[in-house]
């Protein structure tokens, strides 16, 4: 009906699928406003964003954290009340706020101050909110920012990737006596694990594998609401490490990926994906792992916790919840926690507090899994001996897998972890995971980058005019290009490098091109 702002281009296709994603596709008889969300495959080209330097904002965020660049994340306020008037008999309306950023908490809290006020007095209220959120500073990782919208100010900290994972965000904020008191956010992203996780409790340790090694998951839910707060939870049980597949906190049958998803031709995607209309129990069942939630219920004191079934008993339409899949796990179930929690819903702990004990307890289960290799491959890089100033530096030694499974026996997960069961199974699987494949770049990446700081550090220590005494001219220029191509790689890349030693290379650079005959120091000037 309405975008705001009016400049913002969607292609036709995407308009669609937002249009579909904005609503509840199965029956809900229930009145009254729920939230959810969604994540959209980009369609068309790439388009220039408002914020050319994503780049400077993906450094320093959280790798869970980054501005996505194919995918737009949808946040939907939908409304639905008994209205005489519509030819329905039902007023439903959605308010969506579409974004690159995976900020659930702080654009779901907004859509609660924006979207009432908008079904009220529509256009105005959207054109008003707008033009005070043009005024927000853009998120800047590590910084705490108040974002004054209708009235109110909302007070949230951006995470930076320097933080200690696990550290709880800081509590008390500075007031800076703001009047009225700011609305404070404890985090831009975190769901209430425990809350989303209740009926499954028992199957963490499950869950967390089949997130792990990226293994095809169907959830069914009985609402979006349900369904993306399920698919969010699990993507980021496995944090700090990245979840790499891609994942649909709420997908319906209108999706222009359906075909691609529900092909019987070929093994299904690496993908999470949340539906709610029963017509998926039939198109997906010959997926591996289906998690069928049904509305909360409680059982005593304890959530009713689902149990895991045989893929065949996937009937048709009236599918009791539980977690349909053939998965033998290669750990072993961890009772601690699952005791702890017991005892904080007996003793009421608030759920907040839940949260913090599953998260920890999924937190130092990712860690003992990723330490391992994180040693393993801090060992390919050279010595920093073997860097000279005058050759390339060299190589980063390869992965190889058999090496890093003999660092187990005395280095393994076990010094971390009290968890039994067959952890060289879990890596070997792990190995041919999409999110292995996405760990790995980005070390290799980092660890080249840390590579070529280093050679740029020793140039820089090093007696230039002794080397160039019995060098002919051309292997003087040779390397007066090759140190400007380096200078101008460390400032695209913007390496790891002190900026003095960027200025002394420089300094090095036009010290070399001064002690050449004129006639080459102009062409060198000139290129």
């Amino acid at each position: 009906q309405l975008v705001y702002p009016y400049d913002f281009r969607l292609t036709e296709k995407e308009k669609t699928s937002i249009c579909y994603l904005s609503f509840p596709d199965s029956y809900s008889g229930g009145l009254g406003d729920t939230q959810f969300s969604f994540r959209l495959r980009q369609s068309g080209g790439q388009r220039t964003t408002h914020y050319e330097d994503d780049g400077e904002y993906n450094r320093e965020a959280p790798l869970t954290l980054q501005r996505e660049s194919a995918h737009y994340f949808g946040y939907v306020y939908f409304r639905q009340v008994k209205d005489s008037s519509m030819k329905r008999g039902y007023f439903q309306k959605s308010l969506v706020l579409v974004s690159r950023l995976p900020y659930v908490n702080l654009f779901q809290s907004l859509l609660q101050l924006i979207a009432p006020e908008y079904f009220d007095k529509l256009e105005p209220c959207l054109e008003a909110v707008c033009n005070e959120i043009d005024q927000w500073p853009p998120p800047v990782p590590g910084q705490t920012l108040n974002l004054p919208v209708m009235g109110v100010v909302i007070q949230v900290r951006i995470p930076s990737r320097v933080d200690k994972p696990g550290s709880s965000p800081v509590k008390q904020f500075n007031q800076e006596n703001l009047l009225p008191a700011p609305l404070v956010l404890p985090s831009i992203h975190e769901l209430d694990l425990f809350r989303c996780f209740q009926p499954v409790l028992i199957h963490i340790q499950m869950l967390w594998e089949l997130m792990l090694l990226g293994e095809p998951v169907v959830v069914m839910a009985p609402s979006p609401t349900v369904s993306s707060e399920m698919v969010l939870a699990l993507t980021s049980c496995l944090a700090p490490l990245r979840y790499c597949c891609d994942y649909r906190p709420y997908f319906t049958i209108h999706d222009s990926e359906f075909k691609e998803y529900t092909t019987r031709t070929q093994a299904p995607p690496n993908i999470v994906v949340g539906v709610t209309n029963p017509f998926f129990i039939k198109t997906l069942q010959h997926w591996p792992h289906i998690l069928r939630v049904g509305e909360l219920r409680m059982s005593g004191d304890l959530p009713k916790q689902v149990k895991v079934k045989k893929l065949a008993k996937l009937k048709t339409l009236d599918t009791k919840p539980g977690i349909y899949t053939s998965y033998k796990t290669f750990l072993h179930k961890d009772k601690t926690l699952i005791k702890r929690l017991l005892k904080g819903i007996q003793r009421k702990r608030p759920s907040e507090v839940q949260s913090a004990l599953l998260r920890r307890h999924l937190l130092e289960l990712t860690q003992s899994f990723i330490i391992p290799l994180e040693h393993y491959i801090a060992s390919l890089m050279p010595l920093q001996r073997a860097i000279t100033p005058w050759k390339n530096p060299p190589q980063i030694r390869p992965f190889r897998q058999e090496d890093f499974m003999k660092t187990l026996e005395h280095a393994g997960p076990q010094l971390t972890c009290v968890l039994k069961g067959d952890w060289l199974g879990l890596y070997r699987r792990f190995f041919k995971s999409p999110n292995f494949d996405g760990w790995y770049r980005q070390r290799h990446k980092e660890m080249t980058q840390k590579l070529e700081a280093l050679h740029l550090e020793a140039i820089c220590e090093a007696n230039i005019v002794a080397w160039m005494k019995d060098k002919s001219e051309v292997e003087i220029v040779d390397l007066v290009l090759k140190l400007r191509e380096k200078l101008v790689r460390a400032r695209c890349q913007h390496l790891p490098v002190k900026e003095e030693t960027l200025q002394r290379v420089g300094l090095y650079i036009e010290t070399i091109i001064g002690s050449l005959p004129e006639d080459l120091q102009a062409v060198l000037h000139h290129h």
